[in-house]
């Protein structure tokens, strides 16, 4: 046998050869984490096998005192089988007939109880994950709203779910990838709502990673089923907020859990989907649509502002007579073009340094990174000052987007169209410009137009971007999901 998924072992009548099968594949013995328990229930010898550090050692206490206790309260039979499983207290106890299966699960955190002359083993959840208690996300902040996040344990972060859509129809459907880590893989939707021609696919897609193991989690799964290549630009969505989440699964998008991941996948998504915020829905329409129009304000800014300031600075002829004091007023022998680069460059170094840095010195470091290196720079004649004002400018547009990934894909478009406007100047910047709007209408994930409902156009979509929308005119869910069910709300 080269892996459990090539050959199925059944499980040994003998429980002296399920102990060998243990310390011959499983480390019995010699990992100090893997343990057995062996007992005697009327003259029957039961084994128990644990994983100590995934597993609540009290539950197992309690089982180990209740079947000790059999001993003084039931008469020798030949059926003992039967007694132990009556006298298992716990809510989650299935039966299986394959050793592959009893170590996989106990390797999951799960215990495993094999009896002498029986070739059935009982498989207990009894599994207590190291990890934190769900908090905000750092990433995904709100002023009003939920404070609890996803973390690290899928089994929370499915009950996070779960509290806030209880539908007999949530469905969560696990897969188990990678032939050594065997990482539990979650598909999440609404049965009556999401599109099954999706789900089909993204089962197909799951089930065909063939793969040692998945430790970088959900991204590793999207590379998989996607397989996006150099592709800067998110084709799905990541979230760390439970809230989100459920009101994409309401929608009819599928939400893919991967335990240690504390962010989750929804798909399908659209360029737009990744530029929303939960800020948005927590206030009034008006007050949301301000902010959502603010934030695209931002986005246009991170990509096109330093192109455009930089082509009336190469062609000054551009601008109008009223606007002639836009450009540079002080010469430096470092072309505009190499200052920009540097200084753009210069805020990604500091975003990664803030990154590793600890908390209580990053604040530190942003002063002195801002108020020194900055001004001498410019002191010095490396930059001119309005070369720092707008790149600092498109900085904060670029961290007004909301997800992550598209601010560093936006940021990629931005240096591209920047080479071109050095190079070709007017020509650079509208070509630049039409190709990366043709990149991105051309885009589909999951056969969905990822400029989807500006092209194709749809006018109520395209309508409820732009303005948000109060939920109780927010009938129909989006069409780009194909839900099964278009109403959200049940039609009057």
């Amino acid at each position: 046998m080269t892996n459990s998924t090539e050959q199925k072992w059944p499980i040994p009548v003998s429980v002296h050869e399920v102990e060998h099968y243990m310390k011959q594949r499983v480390g019995l013995g010699v990992t100090f984490d893997l343990g057995v328990r062996k007992l005697s229930i009327l003259k029957t010898e039961v084994q128990i096998y644990f994983v100590n550090g995934l597993t609540d050692s009290m539950a197992i206490i309690q089982l180990i005192k209740e079947l000790v206790e059999i001993n003084d309260h039931e008469k020798l039979s030949t059926n003992v089988f039967k007694i132990i499983e009556n006298r298992l207290l716990n809510h989650s106890v299935e039966k299986t007939k394959l050793l592959d299966e009893v170590v996989t699960q106990v390797l999951s955190g799960l215990i495993g109880i094999v009896v002498d002359g029986e070739d059935t083993a009982f498989v207990i959840d009894v599994r207590s994950y190291p990890g934190r208690s769900p908090q905000e996300p750092d990433t995904e902040k709100v002023v009003r709203g939920a404070r609890d996040g996803f973390v690290e344990n899928i089994v929370l972060n499915t009950g996070l779910t779960r509290r806030r859509i209880r539908d007999e129809r949530l469905r969560f459907e696990m897969h188990k990838v990678g032939v050594r880590s065997k990482t539990d893989v979650a598909l999440c939707y609404l049965q009556d709502v999401a599109d099954p021609d999706l789900l089909n696919i993204l089962r197909k897609e799951i089930n065909s990673i063939n793969v040692d193991g998945i430790p970088m989690a959900d991204k590793t799964i999207e590379e998989f089923i996607l397989k996006q290549g150099w592709n800067p630009y998110p084709k799905v969505r990541y979230t760390e907020r439970a809230d989100v989440a459920a009101a994409h699964i309401l929608e009819g998008h599928i939400v893919i859990f991967v335990d240690t991941s504390p962010s989750v996948i929804i798909t399908p998504t659209t360029f737009f989907h990744h530029v929303q915020h939960a800020e948005e829905f927590r206030e009034s329409p008006a007050m949301g649509t301000f902010v959502r129009w603010t934030r695209f304000l931002g986005v246009l800014t991170s990509i096109f502002l330093l192109p455009l300031w930089l082509l009336v600075v190469l062609e000054p002829s551009l601008l109008p007579e009223k606007l002639a004091f836009i450009g540079p007023n002080d010469q430096t022998n470092i072309p505009v073009i190499i200052q920009i680069f540097l200084a753009d460059f210069g805020i990604e170094f500091l975003r990664i340094a803030a990154i590793h840095t600890p908390t209580p010195l990053s604040t530190a470091m942003g002063l002195i990174a801002a108020a020194l290196i900055g001004q001498i720079a410019i002191s010095v004649g490396l930059f001119v000052p309005e070369v720092i004002l707008y790149v600092a400018v498109a900085g904060i547009g670029t961290f007004t987007t909301p997800s992550y990934e598209l601010s560093i894909a936006n940021k990629i478009a931005r240096l591209s169209l920047l080479l071109l406007v050095a190079f070709f100047h007017t020509p650079g910047f509208i070509i630049g410009s039409t190709l990366l709007f043709l990149f991105l209408v051309k885009m589909r994930a999951f056969n969905t137009p990822y400029f989807w409902p500006f092209l194709p156009f749809e006018p109520k979509g395209f309508l409820h971007i732009i303005i948000r929308r109060a939920i109780p005119g927010s009938l129909l869910r989006p069409s780009i999901v194909h839900p099964r069910n278009r109403y959200r709300q049940p039609p009057k």
